[in-house]
């Protein structure tokens, strides 16, 4: 199912491009769910990690939506942004964001069947792997990719990943738990780390491509090195 978000503040607007998008799902067969919001303030504090496409309108009275792009980018790094607008200078601005495309109003379907059907292509190419994290400030979902290690911190989880530092208040046993077989192996009692970022080994010690170094536990080097050898295998 495609979960599809519409944020604007014009109501007569999101009906019309509800319809559209209704109008394509039984056209192709494509399974959408449509979720409306009518400030970018409301899709910020209301933000669903399960959303895969937003329309966002740039032109909003209390929160535009290049000011909730901004926040979002910091909730959901692979979540998929169109812009509308009636005012193209505004369109290329929005690229700062990771925008798919902008659309100047009033939208064709034609227009709209055109980005939609590039968009699913896409995702059905990249199928990019993520994690949802949850704490108080709300929920994150993170590309793998993007992890690069997870330490416990205060009793909690602290995820380090090439955007920012993300608390989880998960076990650090559920965790490893969910990302056994994805390349992140456990190299501490308070370490996983991705193998995608190791650089090099020395003794005990391991260095990220970032420069940060990160402890490996004797009684852990064995199997680490075991999964880290198989991962370095592929890529030789």
């Amino acid at each position: 199912m495609l979960h599809i978000a519409i944020c604007d503040d014009e109501r007569s607007f999101v009906r019309y491009l509800s319809d559209l998008l209704n109008r394509y799902s039984k056209e192709t067969e494509q399974d959408i769910k449509v979720t409306a919001y009518y400030d970018g303030m409301e899709l910020i504090e209301k933000y669903d990690t399960t959303i895969d496409l937003i329309f966002l309108d740039i032109q909003m009275k209390i929160v535009n939506g290049l000011h909730a792009a901004e926040s979002i980018r910091k909730k959901d790094a692979g979540v998929g942004i169109i812009f509308l607008t009636t005012l193209t200078q505004y369109g290329l601005e929005g690229y700062k964001y990771q925008a798919i495309n902008y659309i100047i109003k009033p939208m064709k379907y034609m227009r709209l069947k055109s980005e939609l059907d590039k968009f699913v292509e896409r995702s059905r190419k990249e199928e990019r792997p993520s994690l949802v994290i949850a704490n108080d400030t709300g929920k994150y979902k993170v590309p793998l990719k993007s992890i690069r290690y997870i330490e416990t911190y205060n009793r909690n989880l602290m995820f380090h990943t090439e955007q920012e530092n993300i608390i989880c208040y998960r076990s650090m046993k559920e965790i490893e738990r969910e990302l056994c077989g994805k390349d992140f192996v456990r190299c501490h009692t308070s370490y996983i780390v991705n193998l995608f970022y190791v650089k090099g080994i020395k003794k005990l010690d391991m260095e990220l491509i970032t420069g940060e170094i990160l402890p490996i536990s004797q009684p852990k080097r064995k199997r680490f090195m075991e999964k880290l050898t198989d991962y370095w295998g592929d890529f030789l």
